[in-house]
């Protein structure tokens, strides 16, 4: 292992599933970061279940925490509470809008997505990427949006989730979500991305 690849093993970054891993990834290609490893832990019960341990690992100095809000950010926050207090650390009591960070050995840090206030998920985040001239994306938002109720296969807590991937279907190269930030689809300058990229340089820097 090289002196690199040992400052990055010390700093980690947590995610719930495939997508987190490659909209985090190709966003940091895309921007001056410090190294960090991304581990998809394959769902929120494996995450949670695994904080503790990444937190007390050898040479461990900067663990950070990202997970959807979803439909109740408060519980989100709680369960985050109860599994952090278990490692010895204590969250404030409502997340912090730029992203929490606690200082420590390690420093830890956690994300709600989509902006740490706001109930959803990583699409909510991504749909505030997409460029407000976009000619397709009111479009895409009125396909799915004429989809009779009866006909849909998505919850009306999804819905946002449905018009992003029918936006990136219609683009030239469809492309994941990921892939999208690195072939400038979508816009890296707007406020929330920039809130999660200083975030992330806050958390992981030396």
């Amino acid at each position: 292992m090289t002196g690199d690849d040992t400052v990055a093993a010390g700093r980690v970054l947590l995610v719930e599933g495939r997508d987190d891993f490659h909209v985090v990834d190709h966003l940091r290609r895309s921007s001056e970061m410090p190294d960090f490893h991304i581990i998809d832990k394959e769902g929120v019960p494996n995450l949670l279940q695994s904080i503790r341990g990444e937190i007390v690992a050898e040479d461990r100095t900067a663990v950070g925490i990202l997970v959807d809000a979803n439909d109740h950010p408060e519980t989100r926050w709680h369960a985050l509470s109860d599994r952090l207090r278990a490692a010895l650390i204590t969250l404030p009591e409502n997340p912090a809008p730029d992203g929490t960070i606690i200082d420590g050995r390690p420093r830890v840090g956690v994300w709600l997505m989509p902006d740490n206030q706001s109930c959803g998920e990583l699409e909510d985040f991504i749909s505030g990427m997409i460029p407000s001239d976009d000619a397709v994306w009111p479009l895409s938002q009125a396909y799915i949006d004429g989809i009779p109720l009866e006909d849909r296969k998505f919850t009306e807590s999804k819905i946002l989730r449905a018009k992003v991937h029918a936006w990136l279907a219609a683009r030239e190269s469809p492309r994941p979500m990921g892939l999208s930030i690195t072939a400038g689809d979508l816009d890296i300058r707007t406020p929330d991305a920039r809130r999660f990229k200083n975030w992330l340089r806050e958390l992981f820097s030396e």
